[in-house]
């Protein structure tokens, strides 16, 4: 195959004149560096790494017409996500993401948790669901419940620090302690103050949880997790919150009196005040993650600002800055870690209209809004995935196929303004690295 297509151009009686030649060979020699590079890195290791999505996602599940697991790998190995969050431990996630290098979040459901203050059933859970999978699935952090101290059960709130010590002591028994933490995923409800971010801190009724909490995440070396919504400040108020403010778009912004600090987003002023409530309990230096953000695409009437068009601009303009590396006026040099939600739409989660259309895709695959993904507008975005099946079936291709599709979709735009003879040859080219990589 190879070889035809080499000699196709002398088959067809195809020549050059004398004025093209320069031409041809300045063409064909302008790109021999680049195919030189590949065919090096084929003989050298894997081919066309994923560029990294600058955040991750929250996988949740809560609908009857998701893809496969398998599907959903593809998918975000596609356009380069390697952090995902899940709210439980599914077998069938879990298996399916097996040596893809993505990283996982796994959840304790809140149910479970006076169960897991119990040591043994405790580390019959982490063998179960943690080593029994570990290290070909890549799991990093373990979430005993979610959002527990803003209910109002005050058994799982009793539980909470004591079910997180006992599946910390299970890592430990297990020899997983220094690859996977314990943390716990909390509401920014349980601040007392928020605004400024200078003056940020947790609210009094909550202190004999959050003291120890922290304490607990210090001697770990554990992240301190919280789920942060501007959209829910501008949905309450849409008259008074300006809407450029919660979707990173340029505005005023407002100066911290206390810190001096400017501000030009509210996920970053969240974040700070986070933080800020944090050093006040001496805990400063404990690492905070966004366990969720996030912007709806469609909700009820009453809700105000649930449109594509605010969730393309808050998630784009997010990534956007986050790729740059962009932190938060108080760590302006560590970006945060930040987790989206949700990679899909959910068609079975109860609530308002929004619950349901926070996804990034819809269930085949396809982009809900226009993020870029497949335009690949921003270099720091990947390719979008093709459509996947919505049948929860299982439907799996070779990695091969994967790959070499991307490799012809990433090289077309080298080869439009080719001649035709140039053409046979670079495809020759791929072709055989195609092939090579495959040996």
């Amino acid at each position: 195959m190879l070889l035809t297509l080499l000699l196709l151009p002398v088959a067809t009686g195809f020549t050059l004149k004398p004025t093209q030649t320069m031409a041809f060979t300045s063409k064909c020699a302008a790109l021999s560096h680049f195919f030189l590079l590949l065919f090096f890195l084929l003989s050298t290791g894997p081919i066309f790494p994923v560029i990294s999505f600058p955040v991750g996602v929250n996988y949740g599940q809560i609908a009857n017409d998701l893809p496969s697991p398998s599907d959903v790998a593809k998918l975000l190995q596609s356009i380069g996500i390697n952090k995902v969050k899940l709210y439980d431990a599914d077998p069938r996630v879990l298996h399916a993401f097996a040596n893809t290098h993505i990283e996982f979040i796994i959840g304790l459901d809140n149910e479970f948790l006076p169960k897991m203050t119990n040591q043994a059933k405790s580390l019959a859970w982490v063998k179960d669901n943690v080593q029994a999978y570990f290290p070909s699935t890549k799991i990093t952090c373990i979430t005993v419940g979610n959002e527990i101290l803003t209910g109002n059960d005050s058994v799982l709130m009793a539980n909470l620090l004591p079910a997180m010590q006992s599946v910390h002591q299970a890592l430990q028994t297990l020899g997983l302690d220094k690859q996977v933490t314990i943390s716990t995923a909390h509401s920014l409800a349980i601040l007392a103050s928020s605004y400024p971010p200078s003056n940020g801190a947790f609210r009094e009724d909550l202190s004999e949880f959050i003291t120890p909490l922290l304490d607990f995440h210090s001697k770990t070396r554990s992240p301190f997790l919280i789920n942060a919504y501007p959209y829910f400040a501008y949905k309450a108020n849409p008259k008074q919150v300006p809407l450029e403010y919660v979707l990173f778009e340029e505005n005023q912004g407002m100066k911290d009196p206390g810190s001096g600090l400017h501000y030009d987003n509210m996920l970053f002023a969240q974040i700070d005040a986070a933080r800020s409530a944090m050093a006040r309990l001496g805990h400063g230096s404990v690492e905070l993650k966004v366990s969720e953000t996030g912007w709806p695409s469609k909700g009820d009437t009453d809700e105000a600002g649930a449109t594509p068009d605010n969730a393309r601009h808050y998630n784009g303009n997010l990534f956007q800055l986050l790729a740059k590396g962009k932190g938060t006026p108080l760590k302006p040099n560590n970006a945060p870690d930040v987790y989206v939600f949700a990679l899909f739409n959910e068609n079975m989660k109860p609530g308002p209209g929004s619950e349901r259309n926070y996804g990034l895709f819809k269930p085949d695959g396809t982009p809900a809004y226009d993020l870029g993904l497949g335009s690949r507008a921003d270099p720091n975005l990947g390719d979008a995935a093709p459509p996947l099946r919505g049948d929860g079936a299982d439907h799996t291709s070779s990695s091969s196929t994967s790959t070499a599709s991307f490799t012809i979709s990433s090289a077309k735009g080298l080869l439009v303004d080719m001649d035709a003879v140039c053409l046979q040859i670079l495809i020759g080219t791929l072709m055989l690295l195609i092939w090579r990589k495959h040996l």
